[in-house]
């Protein structure tokens, strides 16, 4: 698809326009100026036109903070690869010396640009736009994000631009991918190295990266090909403890964090190796179990460790002890500094996600169940024999394990519950993988 960059100072609009193209609410947005850091891309579906949505963060030019000039390098990037941008002013605020710095810097980049006068919700949208003509960028577009007021003038603007970017594209085409992307949430405590792995990955500094914590606000999807094979690497803020948070757009971003973890298909629990599996990164871990994920622990900044497999020992240890739902959690070394250890941590993603995509046949699953059963048969309760007499697989990632027995088996006990998960993850190779497990009382479980 196309390309199209959202461009303009801070708080102009641009993450509220982004969320209305793309149908959802991914860009955290808030009336404080800078939120946005990141670039943060989505699919946007426009009265029959789809492209590609690259939400930038607000631009400073020519500002002496470190981070401020990385978000310039960021946004010129952007730009660069864009096939038509997106210029965004304030028609309410009127037009700043920075809105014409931007324009000037849009005329040397000589992209399509199409300029959006948003915040026009009054009778007369083109009277409140008129001031943008003084830019030299064409006509002002009157629109309001927040109302979802001028969009069919947008699609009109938009259609031809894409239909050239498109002509072009056909011209030059990219290989594809040898299968489905993989949906990979990257998730830890604050300034573990997170975003800097995933730059590493990509090599490029896609993401915004930096001494301090907490320079990640918005989840942020990159898509990304390994060997052929295609993943959606979704960086996200750093998690604390709750009782930390304090801030309101922390709070937005540690929301973010956890709705990638639902929607990923194998979470990477990047922990600092100088600080090895803390409370907090066991407590990202149980929620990526709870809701079913694959985990991979990447042990990163390895490159500053001594004694490599004295740690690697410590680190095992407190993952069977902290972790021990999951045991046999792949647990990889790495450095994003040097990029050692990549090629076995995006193995053993590949791996546990097609080992949490199994599904046992029933046979197989009814000959375990017998031998479980003969091994360690199940207890009484309340002085009646519980007894299971079938089990089937209902469903995979996570591993669904059904098992159908009389009434007293429903209430079986929490410790002969995790024997049968323990010895259904050894028998079929479920090692690391979160699993489920469901009892229902049937008479006849073949009807």
């Amino acid at each position: 698809m196309p390309t199209v960059a959202i461009v303009g100072r801070p708080n102009v609009g641009k993450s509220t326009l982004f969320n209305r193209l793309i149908g959802e609410r991914r860009a955290i947005v808030d009336d404080r100026p800078g939120v946005t850091r990141d670039c943060i891309e989505g699919e946007a579906k426009l009265f029959g036109l789809r492209f590609r949505l690259l939400d930038t963060a607000g631009l400073l030019l020519e500002s002496g903070d470190g981070l401020a000039m990385a978000i310039e390098r960021q946004t010129r990037t952007a730009i660069a690869d864009a096939d038509v941008v997106l210029f965004v002013c304030d028609a309410r605020a009127g037009l700043t010396p920075l809105d014409r710095e931007i324009a000037a810097l849009l005329r040397r980049a000589r992209r399509p640009v199409v300029l959006v006068a948003n915040k026009c919700e009054g009778r007369l949208p083109e009277a409140q736009a008129a001031e943008a003509w003084a830019l030299g960028l064409g006509e002002p577009l009157p629109l309001s994000a927040e109302h979802g007021l001028g969009f069919e003038a947008l699609a009109e603007v938009l259609a031809p631009l894409l239909a050239e970017a498109m002509e072009r594209s056909a011209q030059s085409p990219q290989p594809q991918a040898q299968d489905a992307a993989v949906r990979v949430a990257v998730v830890g405590r604050p300034n573990t190295g997170k975003s800097s792995l995933v730059n590493r990955l990509l090599g490029e500094e896609r993401l915004l990266t930096g001494p301090e914590p907490g320079i990640t606000r918005d989840a942020v999807e990159v898509p990304f090909t390994w060997r052929g094979h295609a993943f959606v690497l979704v960086d996200t803020a750093g998690l604390r403890k709750r009782a930390r948070i304090e801030d309101r757009i922390e709070r937005l971003s540690a929301a973010k964090s956890l709705e990638a973890i639902r929607t990923a298909e194998v979470a990477i629990l990047v922990i600092d190796a100088t600080q090895p599996l803390e409370r907090q990164d066991a407590t990202i871990a149980a929620r990526a179990v709870e809701e079913g994920r694959p985990l991979v622990v990447a042990l990163n900044k390895w490159d500053l460790v001594d004694n490599g497999p004295a740690l690697l020992r410590e680190v095992g240890l407190r993952a069977r002890s902290r972790l021990s739902e999951v045991p046999g959690v792949p647990i990889v070394p790495v450095s994003a500094l040097t990029g050692r250890g990549l090629d076995r941590l995006l193995e053993a993603v590949r791996s546990v996600h097609a080992r949490a995509g199994e599904r046992i046949p029933t046979g197989r699953l009814n000959r375990w169940l017998e031998s479980a059963l003969g091994r360690q048969p199940p207890p009484t309760v309340d002085g009646k024999r519980a007894k299971i007499r079938f089990a089937t697989q209902t469903g995979v990632r996570p591993p669904t394990l059904v098992l159908f027995g009389n009434r007293p088996a429903l209430a079986l006990p929490a410790s002969y519950r995790r024997y049968l998960l323990g010895d259904f993850r050894r028998s079929f190779g479920f090692e690391g993988i979160p699993l489920r497990l469901e009892l229902r009382a049937s008479d006849n479980p073949f009807e």
